[in-house]
C-alpha cells in the first residue's frame, strides 16, 4: 500500500511539475516579432489597430507568437515600413498602402481612391470581390504578405486656415495630402506635400503647410490640427475610405506553423471589423467636441471644387491603369466592383440615410 501511495504521489508531483513547466517551455519557445508602424504611438485609429492586432495574436496563440509594436521613428521612419518588412529588418508592419504608390501605382486602391468605394464596399471587394488575390500578387515582389489591418472609416476633405469659396482659393496653397487624392489637389492648383502624421501639426504651425488632410475627427483631434486650421471641410471625396494595412514578411510568413498563420490572418480580419465600429463612435464623439468645445467651423466644399475634382479623378484612375499590366488588373477589378455595387448602395444605405433624415 505504501509503495502504491508513493508511486501515485510521485506521479502526481511529476504531473503537476509538468503542468507548471509547460507554460514556461511555451514562453521559452515563443517567436518574438517586431511590428513597425507609420503612426505616432497609440494614435487613436490606426495606431491602436496595430496594438490590438499584436494583442490578439499573442492571446490567440497562447503566447507562442508575441509582437512588439514600434511607433514611427523608433526603428524606421513612417514611410519606410514596406522596405523594413520586405527587407527582413522586422517581421511585421502597420501602415497605409497608398504610401507606396511611387513603387507600385495600384497600391493606392488598397487604401482609398477619390470618389471610390466606401468602407463597407471596400471590405467587400477585398474579401469577396477578388481584391485580396490581386493584393497578394501586387506585393509579392516586395517580399510581403498584405492584410487589411483596420479602417478609419469615411475620411474628411481637410483642414484649412481660411474658407474656400471656389477653385481659385486652392491655387498655390500647400496641403498635406497623399495618395491619388493628393494628385487631385495638385491638378486643382494646390501643392500637395508628403508629411508624416507626427509632423503635420508642426508643419502647419511653422507655415510649411497651409492645410492638411489626414483621417477623420476621431484621429485628427488627437493631432491637434484644429488649433491652427479651424476650417474643417467635407465631403472627403479625396478619401471616401480609410483601410489600414498589416504587412508580414513573406519569409517570416512561410516559416510560421499553419495554425499561427491562421491566427495572424484572423487577428487582422477581426481588427478590420472592430476598427470600423470603433471609429464610427470616435468620429461622432470627436466631431461634436471639435464643433462645441473647440469652435471648429464645419464647412462644405463648393460645388465647383467637387465637380472639378470628380473630373480629374476619372483621368487619374485611367492613367494609373495604363502604368503597367498589374495596375490595370487591379483598376479593372476595383472599378467593376464599384459599378456593380453602386445600384445597391443607392437603394440601401443612401436611401435609408435620406429616409431617416440623416
Amino acid at each position: 500500500m505504501k509503495n502504491f501511495t508513493r508511486r501515485h504521489l510521485a506521479g502526481g508531483a511529476l504531473g503537476a511539475a509538468a503542468a507548471v513547466a509547460a507554460p514556461s517551455v511555451a514562453r521559452a519557445q515563443a517567436k518574438r516579432w517586431r511590428m513597425v508602424t507609420s503612426w505616432p504611438k497609440r494614435l487613436p485609429g490606426p495606431g491602436m489597430s496595430a496594438e490590438r492586432i499584436a494583442e490578439r495574436i499573442s492571446a490567440m496563440s497562447g503566447g507562442r507568437l508575441q509582437i512588439t509594436v514600434h511607433a514611427a521613428g523608433e526603428v524606421v521612419p513612417a514611410f519606410e515600413v514596406l522596405d523594413a518588412v520586405g527587407g527582413g529588418v522586422v517581421e511585421m508592419g502597420h501602415t497605409a498602402a497608398f504610401y507606396w504608390q511611387g513603387k507600385q501605382p495600384a497600391a493606392a486602391f488598397y487604401t482609398t481612391v477619390p470618389f471610390g468605394l466606401t468602407p463597407a464596399e471596400h471590405v467587400a471587394w477585398v474579401e469577396a470581390g477578388g481584391g485580396q488575390a490581386l493584393w497578394d500578387e501586387l506585393y509579392a515582389p516586395f517580399g510581403v504578405k498584405p492584410f487589411m489591418g483596420g479602417n478609419t472609416g469615411v475620411c474628411m476633405g481637410g483642414w484649412f486656415r481660411t474658407t474656400l469659396k471656389g477653385l481659385a482659393d486652392l491655387r498655390g496653397i500647400k496641403i498635406r495630402s497623399l495618395g491619388l487624392g493628393g494628385e487631385v489637389y495638385r491638378r486643382l492648383g494646390a501643392t500637395p506635400q508628403t508629411t508624416a502624421p507626427g509632423e503635420i501639426l508642426t508643419s502647419l504651425q511653422s507655415g510649411v503647410l497651409d492645410g492638411a488632410e489626414f483621417v477623420g475627427p476621431g484621429t485628427d483631434i488627437a493631432l491637434g490640427l484644429y488649433r491652427v486650421a479651424p476650417h474643417y471641410y467635407g465631403p472627403g471625396f479625396n478619401k471616401p475610405n480609410g483601410t489600414g494595412e498589416c504587412l508580414v514578411s513573406l519569409a517570416a510568413w512561410t516559416g510560421l506553423e499553419p495554425d499561427l498563420r491562421a491566427i495572424v490572418a484572423h487577428a487582422c480580419a477581426a481588427e478590420a471589423t472592430f476598427a470600423l465600429s470603433e471609429m464610427e463612435r470616435l468620429n461622432a464623439e470627436a466631431l461634436a467636441a471639435l464643433i462645441e468645445r473647440h469652435k471648429v467651423k464645419l464647412e462644405t466644399f463648393p460645388d465647383e471644387i467637387v465637380a472639378a475634382a470628380r473630373g480629374q479623378a476619372v483621368d487619374i484612375l485611367a492613367e494609373v491603369a495604363a502604368r503597367n499590366p498589374l495596375a490595370k488588373k487591379v483598376h479593372d477589378s476595383y472599378t467593376a466592383f464599384r459599378d456593380r455595387v453602386a445600384g445597391w448602395s443607392r437603394v440601401s444605405i443612401r436611401a435609408v440615410l435620406e429616409a431617416r433624415g440623416a
